[in-house]
């Protein structure tokens, strides 16, 4: 595993970030962990329960904004906060790529514990390359 799993970059209204791995996985894995990390500290989070996820995309720009989506959702719909992302997993299959993870975190968190809203992901400056390692970068609204 790397050392450094994400960095946030300047952006003049939004959130930016670029996450790193040594794989596709890996990196999709931190990207998750930095759209959590805006919205509370993820090292505070306890891993009590656990929420499977499986996104399904036409290319990889969409399987990661769809991915990534689920972290808001959970937190509107379940107020589940992600602490860890296991297990995932990306494959492509029949001209489209499917993710499976599973998400350890928080299903019943203190009411102070969430200081950030992230209200959606987005495409603009999106990047996902592989060089020596993976980097994505990803802008999301706040």
């Amino acid at each position: 595993m790397m050392d450094q799993r994400f960095v946030y970059l300047d952006h003049p209204a939004d959130a930016k970030f670029r996450a790193f791995g040594d794989t596709l996985e890996e990196a999709f894995a931190n990207a998750g962990l930095a759209v959590a990390s805006l919205m509370w500290d993820v090292d505070a989070i306890g891993k009590t329960a656990i929420r499977e996820v499986a996104s399904d995309g036409r290319d990889l720009q969409q399987l990661l904004v769809k991915f990534l989506g689920e972290i808001p959702y959970l937190l509107e719909t379940k107020r589940f906060l992600l602490a860890a992302v296991e297990r995932l997993r990306i494959e492509e299959r029949d001209g489209l790529f499917h993710l499976k993870a599973v998400f350890r975190g928080d299903d019943r968190p203190s009411d102070d514990a969430v200081f950030g809203e992230v209200k959606a992901i987005t495409y603009s400056q999106m990047k996902i390359e592989k060089s020596r390692h993976w980097t994505v970068q990803v802008v999301v609204d706040m």
